[in-house]
């Protein structure tokens, strides 16, 4: 068969897939995510080879689609009204389970000899999350109540965070290494964010005020992936997060655009068929060879991941005078790491090679623990709080 036409045919059939995937899922009682993740990484070329060689090649132009839509999705749960009933939970925690993971990590590595430089660039890859596993759970358990808005809001922020405690990690790491705080990098981490955030608002505005004139008050599908769409090629192209760069733009139309929600609704009814193909092959480009890998400091970085989230959770739930049950559970919710945590351990391979051989093997293996069983993990915390409505 023409090498085309088996990509297109296996696309196909992934996206058939998707529709089985949701009955398993209720009859065992596991989340989506996790199955379609081991099913890609079964016949992905890390199992039996199934996939043609285009398919996993394209990984990332699905990838990028897929989360830019989630990013803008994210977004409508920033609106002014929802920031003021929740938004102290969301800062408030989000900033604590950040700064816990990072710091825990960091006290923990330390204490049990593994180097200062080794021990900065994985306390500041940790915090990473995976904002599209985390919304799919939540939407396919039907979740809704205040816990599962500031669990929203947190994903929707964490790399945010993430991504200026990286910055600092990195150039700590470099000041110990005798190299010098390069300042340069530290303001690249800045741009990252600080750019995200000024595309996401100058292209809001316009598309608040100028989607939906076709047909008053309904925008079409058109124009709203062509404003997401648009937004993540900008961000990618000028090197900022297009992950929160079209998380600000639906804040933007979320709050300006008071006369139309269709943006939101136009996409979340095409949002899925991307989100089959992005966990599929991203489950077909996990190695599971990595993980005998990782050795005791891979178990470590593990075991001290989980006990920030935890502990990060509490700490902000009890600043932010959250009910008991949002800090029990919230740090379990956040457990899911993918992508932005192996785009930082590629970051940190450029800045420092000669760690590369001890920090990608330990990403690489805990993203694919946290990858499986984070969903799993996030949907039995929604379960517990009494807000997951799952079809017995």
């Amino acid at each position: 068969m023409d090498p085309t036409a088996k990509i297109i045919a296996t696309l196909g059939l992934l996206l058939l897939l998707g529709l089985a995937t949701d009955a398993i899922a209720r009859r065992i009682r596991l989340p989506r995510v996790t199955l379609l993740l081991v099913f890609g990484f079964v016949a992905g070329s890390g199992g039996l080879g199934l996939f043609p060689s285009g398919c996993e090649a394209s990984f990332p132009l699905f990838a990028n689609i897929a989360l830019v839509m989630v990013g803008f999705l994210l977004g409508e749960k920033f609106t002014l009204s929802s920031l003021h009933k929740h938004g102290r939970y969301v800062l408030w925690i989000s900033i604590a389970e950040v700064l816990a993971t990072a710091l825990v990590l960091m006290v923990g590595l330390l204490l049990i000899g593994v180097p200062a430089r080794i021990a900065l660039l994985l306390s500041g890859i940790a915090p990473a999350t995976a904002p599209a596993a985390t919304t799919d759970v939540v939407h396919e358990a039907r979740a809704s109540g205040r816990f599962t808005r500031t669990l929203l809001g947190i994903v929707a922020v964490d790399d945010a965070w993430g991504l200026i405690v990286f910055s600092f990690m990195v150039v700590a790491a470099r000041a110990v290494g005798g190299q010098g705080a390069n300042v340069q990098f530290l303001l690249a981490g800045a741009w990252e964010v600080g750019g995200a955030v000024l595309l996401g608002i100058g292209l809001g505005v316009p598309m608040a005020y100028l989607t939906g004139r076709i047909r008053p008050g309904v925008p079409t599908l058109t124009e709203a992936l062509g404003f997401v769409f648009v937004c993540g090629g900008i961000a990618l192209w000028m090197r900022v997060s297009f992950l929160l760069a079209s998380m600000v733009l639906g804040a933007v139309v979320a709050n300006l655009a008071r006369h139309h929600t269709r943006p939101f609704h136009a996409i979340e009814g095409i949002e899925w068929p991307f989100m089959i193909l992005f966990f599929v092959l991203a489950g077909a480009s996990l190695r599971l060879e990595s993980l005998p890998q990782i050795g005791l400091l891979g178990i470590a970085y593990v075991i001290l991941r989980v006990a920030g989230r935890f502990l990060g959770a509490w700490l902000g739930g009890l600043a932010s005078h959250a009910d008991a049950l949002l800090r029990r559970w919230m740090g379990m919710a956040l457990m899911p790491q993918a992508g932005v945590a192996l785009g930082m351990a590629l970051v940190a391979k450029q800045q420092f090679p000669e760690l590369a051989e001890i920090i990608l093997p330990v990403v690489i293996g805990a993203t694919v623990l946290f990858e499986l069983f984070g969903p799993v993990l996030t949907r039995t915390a929604l379960v517990r709080v009494g807000e997951a409505r799952i079809d017995r």
